[in-house]
């Protein structure tokens, strides 16, 4: 199968969407597929044998400078028609996925759209809280183009199914169980982690650096509970800001880490803090969980898909901060439940692979094929069927 796909976000990036496009690129070769990426920024020219089209881009300043907008360009079609796809898949349609959407229906391709990111509270963590009421009907408006919709996480498939986006189904998640894995506890790793204070407890946070993540809430908790540490690993526009707001405090900041320096971060780790309460799913969360690690996450968007409270981890209330400081506090005064989570966090991550989720992509793209064949979207999002005989 020949795929187009199209990502309003791409390396040298690193979040949660990047991760995912990237796995699925690797699984895609090695099933035998091929893929066309259209990406914006500065992205490598080519990643697992795919060919990546770079998009002229502008960055989204003031308010997110790591994002870049891709720009419409005639030459995108016509790199579309020389590639000649069975399927397009547009990432996130905002700028670039828009325009890649707008390609596959005046060609009248079969079109996948995934919706990975919670723009509406974006707009608000980015003081643009006009954006929301425009952003829901966008999302629903470009959304109901494509012949197949995916979230990644149940509570965002009954997210976007009430607003009105039709066609949606779960796309699985995944995680690598053999990179991320307790056996990578390294004690030069934790050493540093928590400056040189090993026997302390040690919260960790991986991720961007910027506002919406709530890191500003890890504060109360770093201050207020003794013997804890914390190490922020990541980058991004908040990062200033989060070293003067910390800079009286136990917390080392590593910038980004990857490959086996990050998996030995997460496994040195006792304690994975994540406040963030604007993700439509959390890689990282699962990332740590596949290391032995539990998490503290927020009772909102995709979190609760993967962290089970008293299970694998625990949850906190939206908006409550003293929850959060509560939470992580029981896991940092209690070994036994620590350890007990962490046990359960492993275990459960690892009926999760690339592998398999990559597998029901596919599917989902003879679904849009399928559909396509069948009948195809009007531009308002209705479905018109083909008429019996």
């Amino acid at each position: 199968m020949r795929v187009a796909l199209f990502t309003e976000t791409f390396l040298p990036k690193i979040d949660g969407v990047v991760t995912r496009v990237v796995r699925t690129l690797e699984q895609l070769r090695a099933m035998g597929h091929e893929a066309l990426v259209f990406a914006p920024g500065d992205p490598p020219p080519e990643v697992a044998g795919h060919r990546v089209v770079k998009v002229p881009s502008v960055p989204f300043r003031p308010w997110y400078p790591e994002l870049f907008l891709g720009l419409p360009r005639p030459r995108i079609g016509r790199e579309l028609d020389r590639f000649a796809p069975d399927v397009v898949h547009v990432v996130n349609p905002v700028v670039l996925g828009l325009w890649g959407t707008l390609l596959a229906r005046q060609r009248g391709l079969p079109l996948l759209a995934s919706y990975h990111t919670d723009i509406t509270q974006y707009a608000k963590h980015l003081k643009l809280p006009f954006l929301s009421p425009i952003s829901d009907r966008f999302l629903r408006d470009v959304h109901n183009q494509a012949h197949v919709n995916l979230c990644t996480s149940t509570p965002m498939v009954n997210s976007a199914r009430g607003l009105g986006i039709r066609r949606v189904r779960l796309w699985p998640k995944a995680v690598d169980t053999d990179v991320f894995h307790p056996g990578r506890r390294d004690a030069a790793t934790r050493d540093r982690l928590t400056d040189g204070h090993p026997d302390e407890v040690l919260l960790l946070y991986v991720g961007r650096l910027s506002f919406e993540k709530r890191l500003d809430w890890l504060y109360a908790p770093v201050t207020s509970i003794p013997g804890v540490r914390l190490a922020l690993v990541g980058s991004g526009p908040a990062e200033a800001d989060l070293r003067e707001q910390f800079a009286d405090t136990p917390t080392v900041f590593t910038g980004y880490l990857s490959g086996d320096a990050l998996a030995k971060a997460y496994a040195s780790a006792d304690v994975f803090a994540f406040p963030s309460d604007t993700e439509t799913l959390g890689f990282v969360a699962m990332e740590a969980m596949a290391s032995g690690v539990p998490p503290v996450g927020a009772r909102a968007g995709g979190v609760p898909d993967v962290i089970r409270h008293e299970e694998n981890g625990l949850l906190f209330t939206p908006g409550d901060l003293g929850d959060l400081t509560e939470q992580l506090r029981r896991l940092v005064t209690d070994d036994v439940l620590r350890a007990r989570l962490g046990r359960k966090a492993r275990e459960e991550m690892t009926k999760y692979d690339w592998r398999a989720s990559t597998e029901a992509l596919v599917d989902f793209y003879g679904t849009a094929i399928a559909v396509r064949e069948r009948f195809d979207p009007d531009p308002d999002g209705t479905a018109t069927p083909p008429r019996r005989s």
